[in-house]
């Protein structure tokens, strides 16, 4: 990087720990720490709630999907805007009346103790877990970048999360994202700028959309009913509303969000706000992928994106093959290229016959390109069986890379660190107030002052970022990161949110019916995973509809049992 890149990304990092610092002074309390005291209007609720999603993984993973899968993923967030209205009615006039540090009190007030923890541990597990993989993006980033060693990476950003999160607790977590999550936005603009100021003259946005059309990359909806296909209208309105549910009103990185509000009416504007936002940035970012793809149409991009994967191929016995199915990949990506323009001649004319023999060049040619890259993948294979044959996580850091000037480079790796901090810091505060709320003030013997239980958290934050850190270590083979990190959370939401809405639902039932229909639906989702091709969306459908199910089920037949022997 330039000297400049440099200052800026040095400059940047320095005014988010400084200012999340400042922010910070006024924590003098557990309640400041894990709630911010109850004080954050809805406009900082709602951008908060943003730049909670708006992780590294967002950065740099939705681009690369929408480079590889074009804006079919855009399908995961179609439920999103109907679970915001029901939980706005529901969830979170209830967590605002029972003045909770954690959604997790709630269960115990309606249930017992062993259903309260049982829901606490699967959360523990699934964000420990996830905050690990949103560690890893901005760690994969300064490792290609710097040249570093992935453990270093990996250990720098974690103490940049301690620096922000152990220091202010969530008052300094929510002014940090406001400021961060407008750089980040804005820098996704500034990308988006640059990219299309690329695009060969006189192609302009209608062209690009063309051609990223007839790419097939434009394909937002699928409207046929296939529970094996990862993404469809009916996965993204069902299964991922049951996600979106879960992951808004019972995982503790949002509700620690809502919870910081002043009020029910400001926690609600912050949650609703968010389901009218959320979708349509989700698909500017992949559009923004999509048109990184549009220009490497025309400019030659990498055959695969991962140099450190490279690296180790070139240096080994197998570079020879893999030398020649670059040779093959830049033959046949610039006759793509060749091809593609004399189709958008071709279309500009009107020239029916000159536009079918040009798209039938271009056919070709992307199918000797697509033989290219899969002769390469195997020599990298060949050469390290463990290597990472996906590089979806890679494609917008190479295109930033090696289209972006000097100064701009350090703004984006500032708002990678930005969208990291946001993420990880929310995701170590929530791990940090559940350990806190819901595990330390529930061990006998244990002091409970204030200055005590401060102490606990901050030593539950370091105990969490350490977690992240070590497993982030191992998440680079996870594929493209934005899917893993929902594939992993709907490994357990369904059953979560089963748990709540059974407290909601189901007055007959106790806990122990809770309890055993928990354990049962999230086995029945393990084995979902394991042995079945059910997309990962639906998964969240049946943990909480078999959680709900099997409660109202034990409740009915347990209950006239009872009423016959007395």
């Amino acid at each position: 990087m330039s000297p400049l890149d440099w200052g800026v990304l040095l400059g940047s990092l320095t005014l988010f720990v400084a200012y999340g610092a400042w922010r910070s002074r006024e924590t003098r309390d557990l309640a400041g720490f894990l709630v911010a005291g109850r004080q954050m209007p809805w406009p900082m609720v709602l951008l908060s709630v943003m730049a909670t999603q708006a992780s590294a993984v967002t950065f740099l993973a939705t681009p690369g999907q929408g480079y590889m899968s074009g804006l079919s993923f855009l399908q995961f967030y179609l439920g999103l805007p109907v679970a915001m209205v029901v939980l706005s009615a529901t969830l979170v006039p209830l967590y605002q009346r029972l003045r909770v540090k954690t959604a997790y009190e709630f269960l115990e007030k309606r249930f017992d103790g062993k259903t309260r923890t049982l829901a606490t541990a699967l959360f523990l597990t699934q964000r420990g877990l996830a905050a690990g993989i949103t560690l890893y993006a901005p760690s994969l980033l300064f490792s290609v970048v710097l040249g570093w060693d992935l453990h270093w990476t990996c250990a720098a950003m974690g103490l940049l999360v301690v620096a922000v999160t152990t220091l202010g607790g969530s008052r300094a977590v929510s002014h940090t994202h406001a400021l961060q999550f407008c750089i980040i936005m804005a820098t996704m603009v500034g990308a988006f700028v640059l990219v299309m100021r690329g695009m060969p003259e006189g192609l302009g946005l209608g062209g690009a959309l063309a051609v990223a059309g007839r790419e097939g990359k434009l394909e937002a909806l699928d409207l046929s009913f296939d529970p094996a296909s990862r993404y469809n209208l009916w996965a993204g309105l069902l299964g991922g509303f049951f996600l979106q549910m879960s992951y808004f009103g019972t995982d503790q990185s949002q509700v620690g969000r809502l919870l910081t509000a002043r009020s029910t009416a400001e926690s609600r504007m912050g949650l609703l706000a968010n389901g009218l936002l959320k979708v349509p940035m989700q698909a500017f970012i992949l559009l923004l992928g999509v048109m990184v793809y549009v220009s490497h149409q025309f400019t030659p991009g990498p055959m695969f994106a991962n140099p450190a994967e490279v690296a180790k191929v070139t240096a080994g016995v197998h570079a020879p093959a893999w030398h020649e199915a670059e040779a093959r990949y830049a033959q046949a990506d610039a006759a793509h290229g060749a091809a593609l323009e004399r189709w958008l001649d071709a279309r500009r004319a009107g020239a029916a016959p000159l536009e079918q023999a040009a798209d039938a060049e271009r056919i070709a040619a992307r199918t000797a390109r697509e033989a290219a890259r899969t002769d390469a993948i195997a020599a990298l294979q060949a050469t390290d069986a463990a290597a990472n044959a996906n590089d979806t996580n890679h494609r917008f850091l190479a295109f930033v890379l090696a289209a972006f000037p000097a100064g701009l480079i350090g703004l984006v790796l500032a708002a990678v660190f930005a969208a990291a901090m946001n993420a990880t810091s929310s995701e170590i505060h929530a791990l940090t107030s559940t350990t806190i709320v819901d595990v330390i003030e529930r061990i006998p013997g244990l002091p409970r002052g204030e200055r005590a239980l401060l102490a606990w958290s901050r030593a539950a934050s370091l105990f969490w970022v350490g977690f992240a850190v070590l497993f982030a270590e191992n998440a680079g083979r996870a594929g493209s990161l934005v899917e893993a990190v929902n594939i992993l959370g709907s490994l357990f939401y369904g059953t979560i949110l089963g748990i709540f809405l059974s407290g909601f639902l189901l007055r007959g039932a106790n806990g122990t019916h809770v309890f055993i229909a928990a354990l049962v639906a999230e086995a029945a989702v393990l084995l979902c995973w394991k042995l079945t091709p059910i997309s990962f969306l639906w998964y969240n459908l049946v943990g909480c509809v078999l959680t709900v199910g099997i409660a109202a089920l034990l409740a009915t037949l347990v209950r006239p049992r009872r009423a016959a022997a007395a």
